[in-house]
């Protein structure tokens, strides 16, 4: 598979089933993060892959209600960083996309592997830093739901979950979010 069709693979499904984690899959994961670029080579992403079956459970409580879903998990990644690991130039802090951009390659690489690698906003940093034992400096950006895409729909989603199960969402058109040469709000508005 090649980026562009990893690209167009990848998908925030939500019917899980289980998928047995191993050492190497963790490994090929971590190595699509450490390969990445960033500001200066800093690398300021650090991950913790849970897939302990009592860990997870314990990280059961640490969702938003609406991702009840999650809980099928067979791994979460939690993700996190903080400013000082990272490029810091004037009012510029280069870590949170740095991160991001590892992560995203991390996803890639995942599904690659076949499987779903669904980043999450919907769960509480606090609760996560206090199971995972995270320091109080390091942001947890987000978690990332790890697990097989199931042919049976989830019966916890809600409508409009199962809806994006079965296609995948709308995109914005290109024209909405890509400008040429300049920024220009009035051309852009004008579209609208």
């Amino acid at each position: 598979m090649d980026v562009f069709d990893a690209i167009r693979e990848r998908r925030a499904y939500r019917s899980l089933e289980p998928v047995v984690i191993t050492e190497g899959m963790i490994n090929e994961l971590a190595v699509s993060a450490q390969l990445f670029c960033s500001c200066f080579n800093n690398q300021p992403w650090r991950y913790v892959f849970i897939y302990d079956p009592g860990i997870l459970k314990e990280m059961h409580s640490a969702l938003s209600p609406g991702n009840e879903w999650a809980q099928a998990a067979s791994m979460m990644i939690a993700v996190l960083s903080k400013p000082k690991l990272d490029c810091i130039i004037k009012d510029r802090k280069y870590y949170a996309f740095d991160t991001g951009m590892a992560t995203a390659s991390l996803i890639l690489r995942a599904t690659e592997l076949g499987l779903v690698a669904h980043p999450i906003a919907g769960f509480s940093p606090k609760k996560t830093r206090e199971i995972l034992d995270i320091p109080p400096d390091m942001e947890v950006i987000t978690l990332v739901i790890v697990g097989k895409k199931s042919n049976t729909v989830n019966p916890g989603l809600s409508r409009q979950q199962v809806e994006a199960e079965g296609q995948r969402p709308a995109r914005l058109p290109i024209n909405e979010f890509v400008y040429l040469n300049k920024f220009s709000t009035k051309e852009h508005n004008e579209e609208k």
